[in-house]
């Protein structure tokens, strides 16, 4: 255990029905839409936190090249460094295959993930204007109105250099 009272550790072939149940519960679909590309999400790598043998965050991502794309984050204790931990393990990771950047994509609803973020030192460098009604046609279970009643339009783009 860390000092924290959570372990983080990689996710393994027998997490991988948890991860789908998980995604589904979470996301609503292990699939998830990127930049027009739809990922099984449950078949990423990634890292699960764990305390007291309970799962109380997730993390996958992939890699492609020289870059590191973060695909899901969930943490079910806010405020307990659980998200930030785990970025940090996918940062461990992404370094050592070799990345030069690690990125995401978040929706212009997501404040929260906005704010979470660029407090971690990710910066935005793009947004891609109406790519949501392409990501429908992928995944219809976008819903039209996100969080605070905004509608989902936008995908932003956000990075950090590794």
């Amino acid at each position: 255990m860390t000092e924290t009272d959570y372990e983080i550790r990689a996710l393994t072939p027998q997490d991988r029905a948890w991860v789908a149940s998980w995604l589904d519960k979470h996301w609503g679909s292990t699939a998830i839409v990127t930049r027009g590309q739809s990922y099984y999400a449950h078949l990423l790598p990634g890292f699960v936190a764990e305390k007291d043998g309970e799962h109380i965050g997730l993390v996958t991502y992939r890699i492609d090249g020289p870059s590191c794309e973060l695909m899901t984050l969930d943490s079910l204790q806010p405020g307990q460094g659980i998200g930030s931990a785990l970025i940090e393990a996918v940062k461990e990771a992404a370094k050592e295959a070799g990345c030069k950047r690690l990125w995401l994509i978040t929706t212009n609803d997501n404040l929260e993930a906005l704010r979470f973020y660029q407090k971690r030192g990710f910066e935005l460098v793009a947004v891609h204007r109406n790519a949501i009604a392409e990501a429908r046609r992928l995944k219809p279970q976008i819903p039209l109105v996100g969080k605070e009643g905004i509608p989902i339009r936008d995908e932003i783009e956000l990075e950090v250099k590794l």
